[in-house]
């Protein structure tokens, strides 16, 4: 057998998640079924990070293998024919050691959140950004963001569902800057819990909507209870944006835009 490694961006929109489930069309099951129709084998494909459903990605790191060499070239453009109409790319295959995992060789994972908030609606990236009415206060949410960078307990930040062995995690970044009328939540961890993003989003949005002190995040990190975090971000507004391996394992690309594209009109994680 020979292992392939693809960096796939996708609309999350249309999806249960990244996971093949019984319940839809998830993004994993739409390559696997692509893969198929290619090769004319049956191949598992392994994601990076298992996003939920809404939930986008421009970086997303996979890996299957296959029973046969196939040039890469091929591999990427016969899976980006048969997974049309999804809104699903291939955005390139390459050649991986036998024991190179997209999930487990990776060592950082980096999101990033978009919210709009502006009196008027979101109507070009709507179920791309979280649209939130009123104007948030940067440097509220930032003193608040920064209670949450290191090694700590993230418990208050965990869905109940999350199967993650310890809610102990590092996370190295929570940026917040503004970009036009958004702002943007960069968060970057070797890994993070079922929702852990999401929630902390949620929980400085709150921050700057003035309705919770940034001290409050402290303070709800410290307690690890769930019932202290503040609303769950949607889905919509989460991206997957890189994922990074080391040296001697494949590493996926930057994504070269600096502000996410809108979709086609036409058109589980943290």
């Amino acid at each position: 057998m020979l292992r392939y490694r693809i960096t796939v961006e996708y609309d999350g929109t249309p999806f249960v998640g990244w996971q093949r489930q019984a319940n839809g069309l998830s993004v994993q099951g739409a390559l696997e079924a692509a893969i198929l129709k290619l090769t004319g084998a049956e191949a598992s494909v392994r994601g990076a990070g298992r996003t939920d459903a809404g939930v986008h990605a421009y970086g997303q790191v996979a890996h299957f293998d296959l029973p046969r060499a196939v040039p890469t070239d091929t591999i990427r453009d016969g899976l980006n024919a048969h997974l049309r109409p999804h809104p699903i790319a291939v955005l390139d295959a390459a050649p991986a050691a036998a024991d190179f995992d997209a999930r487990f060789r990776a060592v950082a994972r980096h999101y990033l959140y978009r919210v709009l908030d502006r009196r008027a609606p979101a109507v070009l990236d709507r179920m791309r950004v979280w649209h939130v009415t009123r104007p948030l206060d940067l440097a509220a949410m930032g003193e608040g963001a920064r209670a949450l960078i290191g090694r700590h307990d993230f418990s208050t930040f965990r869905a109940a569902e999350c199967q993650a062995k310890s809610p102990v995690k590092t996370l190295d970044r929570l940026d917040v800057e503004r970009v036009g009328d958004e702002v943007w939540f960069s968060a970057s961890a070797p890994s993070f819990l079922h929702s852990q993003v999401r929630s902390m989003v949620g929980t400085l949005v709150k921050v700057g909507t003035g309705a919770w002190p940034a001290s409050a995040v402290g303070n709800a990190l410290a307690a690890r209870d769930r019932t202290r975090c503040g609303p769950l971000a949607p889905p919509h507004g989460l991206y997957l944006m890189r994922v990074d391996y080391p040296p001697a394992a494949p590493a996926a690309p930057s994504p070269h835009r600096r502000r996410p594209a809108p979709a086609p009109t036409s058109g589980r994680g943290p």
